[in-house]
């Protein structure tokens, strides 16, 4: 655990000096973001923010990655490491070029929305790169059972399915709470800060390295995205925390614990899918959408009720901080049944 915790000490060390330079670098060369017209009016300020930023935590990460291969090459956690750089990797590539569409594709508004991908297609891509995955977990590393309530639960083959849809689901709520200045990076550290400690109940010392030098970066990256945010990690960064995050717990197994540590993304997702299929069953039935919150996903919902941005932000870490040790509780507890 000392050696976990000094990777993910000088992770943070590491990015922060050159973070400047970076973000200066992005501001330069005029990669800002576009913010979408229907959002609270208090976000056009934003506009031109530099995005893309999730390069300065992503490079890092993947540099441990490999490193932690390396050094435990002949024992099952090299596959493991191998399997979460392929996911970073996978996921970063996809995100760079969603954030790479929406720079060069816009509608003719002024305060114009960022396009990026059509969601169709966006969806079709994660879940091919979720079942590539899957399919790794299941035959490459030979996760075949997942764990609920302290029992295991053997799927067979439907692990590859099954995995794959967590998968999607988690790059997607990651993607979705990644709104807000700090809420997705800070909220995202909280939930492998949680993993390292279940890795290191389980003996996984190359997990726990990996979950900590994940925190590092991510703090590090907070250094620049707190509010004011100087930078936006964009979908190279939530597309890629969200894959990992899934993986991470399907490699620990335990389905409740995932479910619980990421509470936060699982109900900001929830708070779009009931948003929009309410609304589309009242258009049916009424004639006209009607909607159960003010805005989703659920952070704007609370902006619009009052709260400003900051405490948004600080209220759903603190959530995170209390579901991040309830999701250690849970799996610490169901590992001494």
């Amino acid at each position: 655990m000392r050696y976990a915790l000094l990777v993910g000490v000088l992770t943070f060390l590491i990015i922060v000096p050159w973070g400047e330079r970076f973000v200066t670098f992005l501001r330069a060369h005029g990669i800002g973001k576009r913010i979408r017209v229907e959002g609270p009016s208090s976000h056009q300020v934003k506009m031109g923010t530099p995005t893309m930023g999730g390069i300065l935590f992503l490079a890092p990460m993947a540099l441990v990655a490999l490193a932690l291969y390396a050094s435990f090459r002949e024992e099952r956690a090299g596959g493991w490491m191998l399997l979460l750089l392929g996911t970073l990797v996978a996921y970063a590539a996809l995100g760079a070029l969603d954030d790479a569409e929406g720079l060069t594709r816009h509608s003719g508004t002024t305060l114009a929305m960022q396009v990026g991908i059509l969601g169709r297609y966006m969806f079709l891509m994660q879940s091919a790169i979720a079942l590539v995955i899957a399919a790794a977990l299941y035959w490459g590393v030979g996760q075949q059972e997942i764990a609920l309530l302290g029992h295991a639960i053997p799927l067979g083959i439907w692990y590859v399915p099954v995995a794959a849809f967590l998968i999607v689901s988690m790059v997607n709520a990651v993607n979705l709470t990644d709104g807000l200045d700090g809420l997705a990076g800070g909220t995202a550290a909280l939930a492998f800060a949680a993993y390292g400690v279940i890795a290191f109940r389980q003996g996984v010392p190359a997990l726990v390295a990996f979950c900590l030098a994940v925190v590092g970066a991510l703090l590090a990256f907070l250094w620049y995205n707190t509010h004011p945010a100087r930078v936006i990690m964009g979908g190279i960064g939530s597309l890629t925390l969200g894959g990992l995050l899934a993986v991470v717990g399907l490699l620990v197994g335990d389905l409740l614990a995932l479910v619980v540590i990421s509470a936060v993304f699982i109900a900001v997702e929830l708070s779009v899918v009931l948003q929009v299929g309410y609304f589309k069953y009242t258009r049916r039935r009424y004639g006209e959408g009607r909607r159960i919150f003010k805005m989703a996903p659920l952070h704007h919902h609370f902006e619009l009720s009052g709260w400003t941005e900051v405490q948004v932000v600080q209220r759903f870490w603190l959530v995170g901080a209390v579901a991040a040790m309830a999701g250690v509780a849970l799996a610490l507890w169901q590992s001494v049944r």
